[in-house]
């Protein structure tokens, strides 16, 4: 309980309380712009967080990460083009609502039920941290070297199963991502690795100048490439937004039973909204008395689809901090802060800073209450965002990217990288080939490369990889996981022919 108090008076700096406010809202606007996204914003401000102090930084990211999913419901229920990738499933019901003149009852739906879940998921982790926290501690003991490894190395593969129509290019990129990863000069031999003669390479590529490159390079070139596509009018009557707060009290189930899946797919590295949206819709269709009105309208579609996705931020946090391991790109982002801020996630971090995490998931819910006051007053306003110009949008998003790029170190070569990586990722979206991989392959290499230089005066063959308790149990899974979608995968092709 020392540890809680301690995070509330954390929170209660002006610096920190300054970056849940402007991370909330920004997060909220940058949502209800199609075509940006957290990930891109995230990209954006990183190098701007280096010269924040630590909580606000984490804030300030937190901020954007929980609310932006918020606002992008907003363009997916009055326009039908979701604001960021996991509104999609909330264009079928949400605009169908709006067709028949209901667009505030939506809206009030997808925010109640964005934060029934979001709440759900928070109050989860932090139960947990008072229940476990003093025991968790002593996972440190259980971890060694081999051990992280191998729990990198389950992630890499939940990750590539997580792309069932796409496991090929996810593999392919996730290799890409780890060779990306072991350039440079490796410490513990001195030896210097694919950096070409490049003295600049000698550090390795630099994580955000990667990620810059790879989301907000790459997105603006594609918005400036593309035609301005004119939003259709839509407006947001007054009155009816406090409605679905209700409205969500007729469907326990279906929320519950949304939050849940959420909060486990959040858990589970690799895996992320899209799979737990799938399984909350389908869970969702099978309980309705009405299944043949899911796409055509559904209340219990639109809550299924908003709480799940926002019940996995918060849950994607934990195995961050437990193991160390991100679950996908943006929890992949903010472990770049941790490490600025001399803060290693894993198992230590429950005895040596208690009170930090304490602090994220407080802050948390207070961006969730936020987030949602503001928009029950706001959706009119915020809603003008959509008819913003792609190729504008396109143009500031890329003066904003060099400009980040270049405040890290004042350094040209670092916009260089940013340039050829923000290609590479245009090409990527071109082709529509996904990019999480990548930077999880960058993230996840690193971690599995440190580990095992670290550990291999005690790997002589391959056993000893394997030869601990947790490493042995984590090999047992991974081996499972591919049998099992092996199995499956004939089961659907015999299924299909």
């Amino acid at each position: 309980m020392d540890a809680l108090l301690a995070g509330l008076i954390d929170l209660l700096d002006p610096q920190v309380l300054m970056a849940l406010v402007i991370g909330s809202l920004g997060g909220l606007f940058i949502g209800a712009v199609p075509g940006i996204g957290p990930a891109i914003a995230i990209a954006i401000l990183l190098p701007a967080t280096v010269f924040l102090p630590d909580l606000v930084s984490l804030v300030l990211l937190l901020g954007v990460y929980g609310s932006s999913m918020y606002g992008g419901a907003i363009p997916a229920i009055l326009i039908n083009t979701p604001g960021t990738p996991v509104n999609a499933l909330t264009t079928y019901d949400g605009y169908a609502m709006t067709k028949r003149g209901e667009a505030p009852r939506a809206l009030s739906l997808a925010y109640s039920a964005s934060f029934f879940g979001a709440s759900f998921s928070i109050l989860v982790a932090l139960v947990s941290l008072i229940l476990f926290g003093p025991y968790l501690k002593d996972l440190g003991a259980l971890f060694g070297q081999r051990d992280i490894f191998m729990a990198a190395l389950l992630g890499a593969v939940l990750l590539i199963l997580a792309h069932r129509q796409n496991m090929v290019l996810a593999a392919l990129l996730f290799g890409v991502g780890f060779l990306i990863a072991m350039v440079g000069r490796q410490s513990t031999r001195g030896v210097s690795r694919y950096t070409f003669g490049f003295e600049e390479l000698a550090s390795g590529f630099n994580l955000i100048v990667v990620i810059v490159g790879i989301f907000a390079v790459s997105q603006a070139l594609n918005l400036m490439t593309g035609k301005d596509s004119a939003a259709p009018s839509a407006s947001v009557k007054q009155g009816g937004l406090f409605r679905g707060l209700f409205e969500l009290l007729r469907f326990p189930r279906v929320a519950t039973l949304s939050a849940m899946y959420g909060t486990i797919m959040g858990i589970i590295p690799g895996v992320g909204e899209f799979v737990a949206q799938f399984f909350s819709y389908a869970t969702a269709r099978g309980l309705s008395k009405n299944p043949a009105m899911f796409g055509n309208g559904a209340p219990d579609g639109l809550i299924a689809s908003e709480t799940s996705n926002n019940a996995v931020p918060s849950a994607a946090m934990i195995p961050l901090l437990a193991l160390g391991v991100p679950g996908e790109a943006l929890t992949a982002m903010m472990m770049v802060v941790f490490f600025d801020a001399g803060v290693k996630p894993g198992p230590d971090i429950f005895e040596n800073h208690p009170s930090f995490l304490f602090s994220l998931f407080i802050a948390l819910l207070i961006i969730n209450v936020l987030v949602v006051a503001a928009l029950m007053f706001s959706s009119n306003f915020i809603a003008k965002i959509v008819h913003i110009p792609n190729r504008f949008l396109g143009a500031f998003i890329l003066i904003l990217a060099f400009v980040g790029v270049f405040s890290i170190r004042n350094n040209i070569f670092d916009c260089v990288i940013a340039a050829c990586f923000g290609f590479f990722g245009f090409i990527l979206r071109r082709l529509d080939w996904p990019l999480v991989p990548l930077v999880l392959g960058m993230v996840l290499g690193a971690i599995m490369i440190e580990k095992l230089t670290a550990g291999a005066s005690r790997v002589k063959t391959w056993w000893n990889l394997v030869d601990r308790p947790v490493s042995g149990t984590l090999a047992v899974v991974i081996v499972a996981l591919i049998i099992g979608s092996i199995i499956l995968a004939r089961f659907e092709k015999r299924k299909n022919t």
